[in-house]
Order: C-alpha cells, then sequence, then structure tokens
C-alpha cells in the first residue's frame, strides 16, 4: 500500500469514528474545537489537518505542480 493509500485510510477511518461519535453523543461545537484533554476528539482535528496537507503535498509531487 501506497503512503498515499495509508494517508486515505487513516482518514477515512478518523471519519467513521467520528460519525459514530457524533451519532452516539452528539457533537458540541466547543468539543470539536476546543476538546478537553482526554475526549475522544482531542487532538482530532489537528491530526485530520496534518494529513490532508500531506495528502496534497504528495499529490503535488505526484503531478510535479506546486501549491
Amino acid at each position: 500500500m501506497s503512503e498515499k493509500q495509508k494517508i486515505i485510510r487513516e482518514m477515512l477511518d478518523m471519519q467513521k469514528k467520528f460519525i459514530e461519535y457524533e451519532h452516539a453523543h452528539g457533537v458540541h461545537p466547543k468539543d470539536y474545537f476546543h476538546p478537553p484533554p482526554g475526549h475522544e476528539l482531542d487532538d482530532f482535528r489537528r491530526r485530520y489537518d496534518e494529513l490532508a496537507r500531506k495528502l496534497v503535498d504528495l499529490a503535488h509531487a505526484e503531478k510535479g505542480s506546486t501549491r
């Protein structure tokens, strides 16, 4: 599996877990944007953003373009 595929897989897994959490508990904006330490959404936004940026960089490198 390529690095790009691994990133996509992790992002999809994160989305699935988020949706499951949302259906079970609902998501308050405070918990999404500023979750307390140890909360299930703690670090979610940072990690997802990190993966998305890495994926964009890989796509640009693959096509020989820049952003």
